[in-house]
């Protein structure tokens, strides 16, 4: 038996421990541990709980030895934009706030007052959003001066995890870019930008690049967990790891990475950062080899997932996908609609939404999944005319990486509503991305082309085309 690659996802909702080696060129994924992840309200704040997620980290790690199948190296890959401010002797200062909580409300006028919104597009290539890294530190700014003054240094989610792991403090380069202060031309930290808004420059650790070795883990971890590795980083950012891991060499990809975000768009050598991109809302969110991933942020399966936790019905995922199939509602919502982010009760919203715009409410569950998945689809649709505009190229197909591919109704909604072909797969993309760089820095792959052929060979594929999948 090879090598074994353990990658650590942890997504908004839950996390999970994937070991990966090859076997004849083809790449064996076994899932070793399992939680669940999610906010909490803690003083009148939405935070994570960072020392029960390094806790399961632990636990899964542990499962490794115990069925001896211990790991060569071990990456941590996570949502983007949240952070932690770390005292000098590796403290968390404060609560671990997550993107969905409120705070950052009116600190978009702040940033603006000193540097415009256009000018921050220019500088930057990164789309608005407001729970972008930038207006959270400026909340914190703003409201907890004295944990900047504090501070030594601040750490993206999976950048604290790892020194967890091994007690080195680096930001790797794919989620620094979503913190909206980092310069796509140099692809380092912009520190006349953080001066301007009055950020320590000196807490910002220096920026490395997926496949990057950390060390080796802590001696206090070898002893808990019973055995060493390697700290590789991979593409930190779960959607970096999730387009590493789309199964086409081709120069014209388009692809979604569908999960929680339904994340639309396509790999660039260059940033563009014009106003017309900005005004499409575009991002160029950093990736492997310093591409840079041009997309656009969508809800994505988000919505679906917080009806799922309100319906009576205990449903599975497919079950509702099939519900979805079997109505005849019309009505669709503006899915990147901000009171879809975070209410108090999804359906109810939806519900809403339909009411005052004048289509027909649904009343089902599964017209209320119907509207969801319809909407997506339309949202998939106008985006990637947006695409097509903005690169001045026309994509055949669309490929649909990470949950959302496993959803049977969406997918041939979405060959329906683009009129493209297609391609499902593979479900779990960013395991296989974050497995992908560990194997490449191991040389186990030879590069990132070998890498993407070895997952369309390994993987179950599905071609969507006129509403019909073929595997």
């Amino acid at each position: 038996m090879g090598n074994y690659y353990l990658a650590i996802d942890i997504g908004a909702s839950s996390g999970r421990h994937i070991l990966g080696h090859l076997n004849d060129g083809k790449m064996i994924l076994e899932e070793v541990h399992r939680f669940d992840n999610g906010m909490q309200m803690k003083n009148g704040e939405l935070c994570w709980d960072l020392e029960r997620i390094f806790n399961e980290i632990k636990v899964g790690m542990k499962k490794c030895k115990e069925m001896g199948k211990v790991p060569k190296s071990v990456g941590i890959d996570t949502w983007a934009v949240d952070f932690v401010l770390v005292d000098e002797n590796g403290n968390i200062l404060g609560n671990t706030v997550g993107y969905r909580d409120s705070r950052t409300q009116g600190m978009d006028e702040i940033v603006y007052s000193i540097i415009p919104e256009e000018k921050l597009y220019q500088r930057t290539g990164i789309q608005k959003q407001i729970f972008n890294t930038i207006y959270q530190l400026m909340a914190v700014k703003e409201k907890y001066p004295e944990y900047m003054s504090k501070a030594s240094s601040m750490l993206m989610i999976p950048d604290y995890l790892h020194y967890l792991l091994c007690g080195i403090s680096k930001t790797e380069y794919t989620n620094a870019t979503t913190t909206q202060l980092v310069s796509p031309q140099t692809k380092k930290w912009d520190n006349e930008l953080i001066e301007m808004l009055g950020f320590p420059k000196d807490i910002f650790r220096d920026i490395i690049t997926p496949g990057t070795v950390l060390g080796n883990l802590t001696e206090e971890l070898q002893q808990e967990i019973g055995y060493d590795c390697n700290v590789v980083v991979p593409g930190t950012h779960d959607t970096a790891s999730a387009v590493i891991a789309v199964p086409s060499n081709e120069e014209k990809t388009l692809y979604i990475s569908s999960g929680t975000w339904s994340l639309m768009g396509t790999e660039r050598l260059e940033a563009d950062c014009s106003l017309n991109s900005k005004e499409h809302n575009f991002t160029n969110e950093g990736g492997y080899n310093y591409r840079f991933r041009y997309l656009k942020n969508i809800m994505g399966l988000w919505m679906i997932q917080s009806v799922k936790k309100e319906f009576e019905t205990s449903y599975s995922y497919p079950e509702l996908c099939e519900m979805a199939s079997k109505t005849d509602i019309a009505s669709v919502v503006d899915c990147n609609d901000s009171c879809f982010l975070a209410p108090e009760s999804m359906i109810n919203e939806i519900k809403r939404y339909c009411r005052e715009t004048e289509q027909r409410v649904p009343v089902t569950d599964g017209e209320i999944a119907a509207v969801i998945y319809k909407s997506l689809a339309g949202c998939y649709r106008s985006t990637i005319k947006e695409i097509e505009e903005m690169t001045g190229l026309s994509y055949e197909q669309i490929h649909v990486v990470g949950g959302g591919a496993n959803a049977d109704y969406l997918n041939k909604l979405t060959a329906q509503y683009t009129a493209r072909r297609v391609v499902a797969g593979p479900i779990e993309a960013t395991a296989i991305g974050n497995l992908m760089v560990q194997m490449i820095e191991d040389k186990e792959v030879s590069d990132l082309q070998a890498a993407r052929n070895s997952v369309y060979d390994s993987f179950e594929i599905k071609i969507y085309e006129n509403q019909e999948a073929t595997i």
